[in-house]
């Protein structure tokens, strides 16, 4: 299998179909075994490790020059290993390729870091060295599972009559969103592309183009704060269909999901997903992303607490709770309460209740047990509403994972519907997207978009699982008219809207259909589904936290000359 003029097959498919026969492998050395009178080579691949052997004399002497990873070609007979010799953890456990020829293709240097699964290296070095780093089986075996992913996905959409359409990479840049990356134009002296941040407009415009079934695994750049899960450039699945509601995108991906679980991990998906409401999540769970695999909810306890003559809870506009139907120790509460503090908020109280008795620094403003709890601890967090809310979110986050209630090989998948059309920026002082401005508001709320925004829903959905957002999506406009209100409640003036917006306002008068879509992350997605910690871990050459690669130096300064071809002058930070 996968012949080519230097080798008869790749290194894990040798098996027993190739006993007695000679064969030429090429690989790496991943170690050499010296047992005196034999020497044993451990060559790897992509495809996996087998063992050579030798006990020849004039060939022993060559192996042990050998170093880890020495690029070599072998040629030898495959032979049966004893049967006490048989390693049955290894894919070419049955079999090992007694040597007949040896030739080294390439030396290598002594290595910066050791290529083990278990590294010691950080990660730093790792990045610097990213080449070796992928050589580590894990690393190997992660960008495979990856791209047997996206085949799961290529082969489900054409099977569902997608078309799978390319969109441009360099745009113009539009207001909203993140920053965008800039790319000069020579030949225009002083306009830019933007690089896109998604093919959002594109796709709404090959809808228009009749295609009425889009995807693309497209590439995406955002110059925003970087986070554990974020990167500068990154990949996501663009989708979007035609004459469509949301439930008929909902469903799709449901079963896009399903498929991938069956193919890749062997096990079946339920569905439909869970689905609920922007406001029912955040009431409950103090996040639009809560994680469901533990039953943690937050109650409302402003009203009893209210009567109370601790001023904490009389004073706030809203005092909500945790119940944890055990006893948390001292130590614990300490330690949520820190953490708490750590977010930014005020920390918490608490009142440990076993039956009648109440215990705790506010159990003497009860005079009975106002509660519908026979036994446990109450965490309780005051202040106002949607920030105290949010608190509480990152509380029971932090109870969970603290007291291990869930399962880390659960999940949990949900949709989260209905958002909030707008918010009010309180540093710009106007209204912005809460999604983003294409995004079609509930049919029902047309009406009051203009007269109150913020009561306003769209028909938006996100797919969440085990906390992690995988997917943000929407029903989008397709009206001229209610399109350029919504540009208007967010404050672009008509002249603005037109120079940014003009060619899909412009599209619009031509029979736009109804349509929708959603963009599941790919990094995201891979590194929820692989149960990898660091979202670096399934990209073959990622940046930095702090948007650096470190392998290749970037971004790095350019020439003076080429600057002045761009027409572009650098202002150098008077910090630096």
């Amino acid at each position: 299998m996968f012949s080519t003029s230097l080798r008869s097959t790749m290194c894990g498919y040798v098996s027993l179909e190739f006993l007695g026969k000679e064969i030429t492998l090429v690989g790496w050395v991943k170690r050499v075994r010296d047992h005196g009178n034999i020497v044993f080579i451990d060559l790897k691949d992509r495809s996996g490790i087998v063992q050579i052997f030798t006990d020849k004399k004039e060939l022993i002497s060559i192996v042990k020059e050998l170093r880890s990873e020495d690029v070599v070609q072998i040629k030898g007979v495959v032979r049966k290993r004893p049967e006490n010799m048989i390693n049955r953890d290894m894919k070419t456990g049955e079999i090992e390729v007694d040597l007949k020829e040896l030739k080294i293709i390439n030396r290598s240097e002594v290595l910066p870091f050791v290529l083990d699964d278990d590294v010691k290296a950080g990660e730093e070095l790792r990045l610097k060295y990213r080449y070796l780093d992928l050589r580590r089986n894990c690393m190997n075996e992660t960008l495979i599972k990856r791209s047997e992913i996206i085949k799961n996905i290529r082969d489900f959409l054409f099977e569902e009559g997608f078309v799978e359409v390319e969109t441009p990479v360099m745009s113009k840049s539009t207001p909203e969103g993140a920053r965008d990356y800039l790319v000069p134009s020579r030949i225009h002296k002083g306009k830019f592309y933007a690089l896109v941040q998604s093919p959002q407009i594109y796709k709404q415009l090959l809808m228009v183009a009749g295609f009425d079934r889009y995807f693309q695994i497209a590439r995406c750049f955002r110059d925003e704060d970087q986070r554990a899960d974020r990167q500068p450039e990154f990949t996501q699945l663009d989708i979007e269909m035609s004459f469509v509601e949301r439930d008929d995108i909902l469903s799709l991906i449901e079963r896009l999901m399903q498929k991938i679980f069956r193919e890749i991990f062997k096990t079946e998906l339920p569905i439909p997903f869970k689905r609920l409401t922007y406001d029912e999540v955040f009431e409950k769970y103090g996040s639009d992303k809560p994680d469901l695999r533990f039953d943690l909810k937050i109650n409302d306890f402003s009203e009893i607490v209210k009567k109370t003559d601790f001023k904490v809870f009389s004073d706030s506009e809203y005092t909500g709770g945790i119940i944890f139907e055990n006893e948390l120790t001292r130590k614990e509460i300490d330690l949520l309460n820190d953490f708490v503090k750590s977010t930014g908020g005020n920390g918490i109280t608490y009142l440990k209740i076993d039956d009648t008795t109440m215990t705790g620094p506010v159990a003497k403003y009860f005079k009975e047990n106002p509660f519908n709890v026979k036994k446990g601890t109450i965490l309780f967090i005051s202040g106002k509403k949607k920030r105290t809310l949010e608190y509480l979110g990152m509380l029971r986050k932090k109870l969970a994972s603290l007291k291990n209630l869930y399962d880390e090989n659960e999940f949990n998948f949900l949709w989260v519907v209905d958002f909030p059309l707008f918010e009010y920026d309180e540093d710009e002082k106007r209204y912005v997207a809460c999604h983003h401005m294409f995004t079609m508001p509930k049919k029902e709320h047309l009406d009051i978009i203009s007269k109150e925004p913020l009561k306003a829903r769209a028909d938006t959905y996100d797919l969440v699982c085990n906390g992690v957002e995988l997917a943000s999506g929407s029903i989008r406009i397709h009206d001229r008219n209610i399109q350029k209100e919504i540009m208007k409640i967010i404050g672009m003036s008509e002249e603005e809207l037109e120079s940014k917006f003009g060619f899909l306002l412009e599209a619009f008068k031509y029979g736009a259909p109804p349509h929708g879509g959603i963009a599941p992350g790919i990094d995201r997605m891979v590194s929820l589904l692989l149960k990898k910690e660091n979202i670096r871990d399934v990209i073959a050459f990622p940046k930095t936290l702090n948007g650096i690669g470190l392998m290749e130096n970037t971004p790095d300064y350019v020439s003076e000359k080429q600057l002045k071809e761009l027409g572009i002058k650098v202002v150098k930070d008077e910090k630096n």
